[in-house]
């Protein structure tokens, strides 16, 4: 049976939510049996400080991840986060296995609904960060990311709230609202929760009137269909 490896811990809830989703998708086809899942759960404090101080530093700690992983036996991996594919490709280019991108898996979902214009939540680094832009520039799709102030105030409750498990109505109305200014003033035609805390505090999967992208269960189904394979 084809093993996969998670690089988890960034942040633990997510990787709980992953854990659980991956499971129930693969129940729904096959309920005799379960996958077989690896995870090494990393210091999520660790992580956003190399990405915003040492992102060389931060290569070298989740490649050693991706290395004990491989040891065990997993046969490819995935990251149970946005935000550690800032440094992606330097990963996947020295990475013993391959590894499942969530941006791909979003880019291609957004693809297939016709969508062009797309606002994009998640962390500072994911939000400021070009490596969604780059991966929807080759699919002819573009990136609206919130204004400064907006991105600020995202950032503080998704590292002060949501990563510690803190899901408050007022963080979730406060979401709601930029994503209505990007759809009023910004146009966009759809919007990516690329956070997968995020798609614990905003589950329709419609939101403000046009289509949240939710980024954990579009790589979840990425990851279910490459362990099936």
């Amino acid at each position: 049976m084809t093993a996969l490896g998670i690089v988890g811990g960034l942040g633990p809830e997510s990787t709980i939510d992953y854990y659980r989703r991956i499971l129930e998708a693969w129940k729904r086809d096959d309920p005799s049996s379960s996958p077989s899942i690896l995870i090494d759960s990393l210091d999520v404090d660790r992580g956003l400080r190399l990405v915003e101080h040492d992102r060389p530093a931060l290569v070298e700690y989740l490649s050693a991840s991706l290395n004990r992983l491989a040891a065990a036996g997993a046969d490819f991996a995935a990251m149970a986060a946005n935000t550690p594919h800032v440094v992606f490709d330097e990963l996947a280019a020295h990475s013993p296995i391959p590894i499942v991108s969530i941006v791909e898996a979003c880019a291609e979902e957004a693809q297939r609904r016709g969508l062009r214009r797309l606002g994009l939540l998640g962390t500072r680094f994911t939000m400021e960060g070009r490596f969604y832009p780059n991966v929807f520039k080759r699919r002819k799709m573009s990136i609206v990311s919130p204004n400064n102030e907006e991105r600020t105030w995202i950032h503080d409750r998704y590292v002060g709230q949501l990563l510690k498990g803190e899901f408050l109505d007022e963080t979730r109305n406060g979401v709601i609202a930029v994503i209505k200014r990007l759809r009023d003033e910004e146009k966009i035609d759809g919007v990516i929760l690329g956070g997968t805390e995020l798609t614990l505090l905003l589950s329709a999967p419609v939101v403000a009137d046009i289509p949240a992208l939710d980024t954990t269960a579009l790589h979840v189904a990425a990851i279910v269909k490459r362990l099936r394979a």
